[in-house]
């Protein structure tokens, strides 16, 4: 439940120097850039640096290379001793670049005179079956060959009234579905009245022109040379594809480097300059900040100023989180509500504990629990799914307090080999079906609820304390006074009710009402203790009348806070309702169609509560627990680096 300690860097230097500091920093995988009118108030004189990278051309070029190469764009793993210089980027990408374009230029030339041969050769095959000998016709001056389809049912128009002329030959070639292919020889003479006539047949003339040689040979030609092209084309192919192979990690590192100095440089753009000199300023982790300092005094020109994150709270230093093992997969879910303040408590091993206990409660089934942790190990080592990491010891305490109920894939009776034949026991721990446990169930879960209020209040005592706002600790409503105020209505409760034990005496209840009058004085009361001027309410009427209100909504929020642990309590009893549900179906329908049902109804189950129980203990998390400690208004530590992914 800690961050690491983070250093503030400001940077101070000639201009000269400053691409050497950008790329050192960048390198170093542990610099965080920030604004500089951050750091400093008096920025007069002061002007942004000019955005120049020569590496953003050089990566640009790189994306080329991998789209002719068909290569998926990624950052590798390098050599250490593999750093090119921005002359050895610029002659290698240039080089690589020149040499594949003129394969794919090739590659599109080919292309396109194979498709037009194609397109040709596919036009040409509707019409080899004439028998006429067209060579001798088309050799003739006086006679026009033309090419085409028609729909079919205009073919019974030709010959009509109104589509009769004279000096027309017309052959039919190949018939369609919907359209008929035909060759017409017409005089040149009459060749635009032909034309008109047989455009009002919908005649559609071949694309391909003119035809000055028979079907049957021209198509025999493009045959050949639709062949050609193929393999020429397929030839041009392999070599690209085998250079690709050749030269893939090769070209994927010096992308890597070209894409790390690009990004290195990004860190100039947060730079100020004034005159000669300029100034960058940044965070870095403590344990890299000695090393980096070393690094930056070595540069010439170069001055570097470290101070404690811890000393400037007013910058809102950028939060590192440092977890362990069964923690830090529940970082997750503290990432998503968002990060702590530098000096505010990080929840995560709180969310890890109680998340996992909640959902084990709720989710208790041996069978489903293992199908959890299956599900989870799956979405984790397959799809790198950060749920997967926080599912399989979710699906583990599943299988422990369903191994306390007794239930394996719906089976309550499906320990008692367990307890009854090894451990001698009468019955198992829990009876879940049994009616008197549905009222301890109900006044367990309240109580878990009262606890884990409480425990989150005293966490907001100390996280107020540790920011040095004494009057928020004792006089909040998760304060000092409100955990008293909660904690003896709620002690006061249980002794009565559970006990018999009558705690409500006079000087309890004045104590009640003290802690109440001072949660609802909470305001000034607060600002006094932390010795701010303006204390006083400007007008004490509007501020009772406010406060009544607000008071009333404080208190609901104590009773809804707690009762809304009783979801924990129905998803025990859901779990074995709708098991038994899924046991009465298999039943009815009984024979061969008993175990596909209890199948189905297992998975069935076993999908909804996983999905239901996660999203109904976040909600307690993040709403009844999380709002009573936590702000989360931190921002996140995010050094300049690259995602890199295995060679």
């Amino acid at each position: 439940m800690s961050v690491e300690n983070i250093k503030a860097f400001s940077i101070i230097g000639h201009k000269k120097a400053l691409d050497d500091v950008c790329l050192m920093l960048g390198q170093s995988k542990a610099f965080q850039p920030d604004e500089v009118s951050n750091f400093y108030k008096d920025m007069v004189g002061f002007n942004r640096v000019a955005a120049q990278n020569a590496f953003s051309e050089i990566v640009l070029r790189f994306f080329d290379i991998m789209k002719i190469l068909s290569i998926k764009p990624r950052c590798i793993h390098t050599e250490k001793n593999f750093s090119p210089t921005l002359d050895d980027l610029e002659i290698y990408s240039k080089k690589v670049l020149e040499q594949v374009r003129k394969w794919e230029e090739q590659r599109l030339e080919l292309l396109e005179d194979y498709n037009e041969c194609k397109r040709a050769r596919e036009e040409t095959s509707h019409f080899v079956s004439i028998n006429t000998n067209i060579e001798e016709l088309l050799s003739m001056n006086y006679v026009k060959a033309v090419f085409g389809r028609m729909p079919k049912e205009n073919l019974k128009k030709l010959g009509t009234e109104n589509f009769k002329m004279d000096c027309i030959e017309f052959i039919p070639c190949m018939e369609e579905r919907s359209y008929v292919w035909a060759v017409y020889f017409v005089p040149n003479t009459m060749y635009e009245q032909a034309e008109r006539l047989f455009s009002r047949l919908y005649f559609e003339k071949s694309t391909f022109g003119d035809m000055d040689e028979a079907p049957e040979k021209r198509y025999k030609r493009l045959n050949a040379d639709v062949e050609k092209l193929k393999s020429k084309l397929d030839q041009i192919n392999q070599t690209i594809a085998d250079y690709s192979a050749e030269k893939e990690k090769e070209i994927l590192g010096y992308y890597t480097k070209a894409s790390e100095y690009n990004l290195d440089l990004t860190i100039r753009t947060h730079a100020m300059e004034r005159g000669e000199s300029f100034c960058l300023t940044g965070w870095v982790s403590e344990k890299k900040a000695n090393g980096i300092r070393r690094k930056l005094e070595k540069i010439e020109s170069v001055e570097v100023s470290v101070s404690n994150a811890k000393d400037e709270l007013h910058l809102n230093p950028p939060v590192k989180l440092k977890n362990t093992f069964f923690t830090r997969p529940f970082q997750f879910f503290t990432e998503m509500y968002g990060v702590p303040k530098y000096k505010e408590i990080d929840p995560t091993a709180f969310i890890a504990v109680t998340y996992f206990l909640l959902f084990g409660i709720m989710f208790g089934d041996v069978g489903h629990g293992l199908c959890v942790i299956l599900a989870g190990a799956f979405m984790w080592f397959s799809q790198k799914m950060a749920i997967g990491k926080i599912l399989m010891p979710c699906g583990f305490s599943g299988m422990i307090f369903g191994a306390l109920y007794g239930s394996v894939f719906g089976f309550e009776n499906g320990m008692d080999w367990f307890y009854k034949g090894i451990l001698h026991m009468r019955e198992k721990p829990i009876e879940v079906m049994s009616p008197h446990f549905t009222n301890t169930i109900l006044y367990l879960a309240v109580g878990i609820g009262m606890t884990l209020l409480c425990l989150a209040m005293c966490l907001n005592i100390y996280t107020s304390i540790r920011q040095g706002n004494i009057g928020k600790a004792i006089f909040d409503t998760s304060g000092l006074c409100g955990l008293l105020f909660y904690g003896m209505i709620c002690a006061g409760l249980v002794g009565l009710m559970v006990f018999g034990v009558n705690l409500l005496s006079l000087p309890y209840i004045l104590t009640i009402a003290i802690m109440f009058i001072l949660i609802f004085l909470r305001e000034p009361l607060s600002k006094l203790v932390n010795r701010e001027e303006d204390w006083a309410p400007e007008n004490w009427g509007s501020f009772i009348l406010e406060n009544f209100f607000e008071s009333i909504e404080v208190l609901l929020s104590y009773v809804s806070n707690t009762m809304s642990f009783l979801r924990v309590a129905a998803f025990v009893l859901v779990h074995a309702g709708m098991m038994q549900v899924v046991f009465t179906l298999a039943e009815t329908a009984g024979g061969f169609a008993y175990y596909p049902i209890l199948v189905f109804g297992n998975l069935l189950v076993c999908a909804l509560e996983a999905l239901l129980v996660s999203i109904q203990v976040l909600r307690l998390e993040y709403y009844e627990m999380f709002s009573r400690f936590y702000s989360g208004e931190g921002r996140p530590y995010e050094p300049v680096k690259l995602s890199l992914v295995k060679n």
